[in-house]
This record gives structure tokens, sequence and C-alpha cells, in this order.
């Protein structure tokens, strides 16, 4: 069967996304059933896994209103776990900004880490892939990961108590992220802003709600950006 160089894309995609799939189905399983346990019913934890679709924005919340923190607090922590969806969506914008609005809508909505991982690697090896063969590969990699992600957030939702919380997959989250931004580290504002991020995290975990994270996220903004200026200088001057 021939397929059009757009599906053979979605296809490539979808393949290329499959090892994301063993991290993603037990820990949205586990993000269900905490969710529940937590006091959300079903349609509480689908909304969330649908509106939000980002785990580690997700747990982070989750954790959060657990502990009764105030509401701004939960919804800036949230914030900023997300804030480089900002900056993949500008990081996209060469590649499918003259998609239509419907397109570029969704593509938004389905804009997490790793099918952004996957793209972005995908069309600077091949940049002279077609508007419509970028936009199979990113949906290739975002529509089956998502899918996973809602049908196994239902599954430990559903399942609630039967499925044990505590086996052992806290490492899936930052494997994943490793996995994701390692090969992003291409800059030294790159790898200077991830630095300001982890030393800060750890140095201020002692804030209260984990707000440490907070003031990470944005200094590490700022020092990315002020590095990134600096180079931008350096190379004017050269």
């Amino acid at each position: 069967m021939s397929y059009s160089p757009a599906t053979q894309q979605f296809l490539k995609g979808a393949k290329d996304g499959l090892p994301f799939h063993i991290v993603i189905w037990p820990f949205a399983a586990i993000f269900g059933a905490i969710a529940t346990q937590a006091g959300l019913n079903v349609a509480e934890v689908m909304g969330f896994s649908i509106l939000v679709i980002a785990g580690s924005a997700q747990l982070a919340a989750l954790q959060l209103m657990t502990e009764n923190a105030p509401t701004v607090i939960v919804l800036a922590t949230a914030l900023a776990v997300n804030l480089r969806m900002g900056m993949y969506s500008a990081a996209f914008t060469p590649h499918i900004g003259k998609a239509s609005l419907a397109t570029r809508a969704f593509a938004a909505y389905m804009l997490y880490d790793q099918p952004y991982a996957l793209a972005s690697i995908k069309f600077e090896k091949e940049p002279d892939l077609s508007l419509s063969e970028k936009l199979g590969y990113f949906f290739g990699v975002a529509i089956p990961i998502g899918i996973a992600w809602y049908l196994l957030t239902l599954a430990g939702a559903l399942l609630g108590e039967m499925i044990p919380t505590d086996v052992g997959v806290d490492f899936a989250v930052p494997i994943t992220f490793l996995a994701v931004v390692a090969p992003m580290l291409k800059t030294l504002a790159h790898v200077a802003s991830a630095l300001t991020s982890v030393v800060l995290v750890l140095v201020l975990s002692f804030m209260p709600y984990g707000t440490g994270l907070l003031v990470a996220a944005v200094a590490a903004l700022l020092v990315g950006a002020q590095v990134e200026s600096w180079m931008e200088k350096r190379k004017a001057a050269a």
C-alpha cells in the first residue's frame, strides 16, 4: 500500500515515539491513582489530564493541592513548570507557522516535551520537509502518546487504590526529562540556564510549597537570556 508523504511521516513519528510509552504508561496510571486517592473524582482527574496534558505540572499542582497550598501558589507553580511550552512554541513557529489557524491551535495543544524533542531534531536534520510532512511527523509522535496518557490516566483513576503508587517509578520523570533536554543543550546559554535551574532548585528546596521552583525558573530564564545576549555581542565584536 502506498501512503502519502505526510502519512509516511506520521507513521515514522509514531514509531520514533514508541520508547516514550515505556515511561508514559505507568506514569499516567499512577497519576490517575494518586489523584483519586487524593480526593478527586474520575471526571476531575480526566479534566485535569485532558486540559493540562503535562504530567510534571499535574503532579506538582496535585501535591500542592493535597498540602492545602493557596490557589495562587498552585497556579503559579503549574505555570512555572510549563513556561518551557512558550519557548517550544516560539521555536516551532518557523516550521509550522503557515499552517491553518485550526491546525496551529491543535498543534499548540499537543505541544509537549516528547513531540517537541523528536520533531525539533527531525526538522533540523531534514530541513527540506514540506509543511504537511512536518505536521505529519509531529502529530505522529504527539497523538499516540497523548491518547495513551488519557487512557492510562483513566485506568488509574478507575482502579484507584488497586494500583500501588509506591512501585518505584519516581525515576521516570527525571529520566524522561533528561532524554528530552540533553539533545537540546547545544549552546552555552542553554547549559547556563539548565545549570542555574538545577542548582537553585536544590538550594531553595527549603522554601514552602515548592516556591523555590518558581524562583529557579525565573532565574534560569534570566541567566539564559543574559548569556545569549553576551554571546551575540561577542560575535558582533569579532
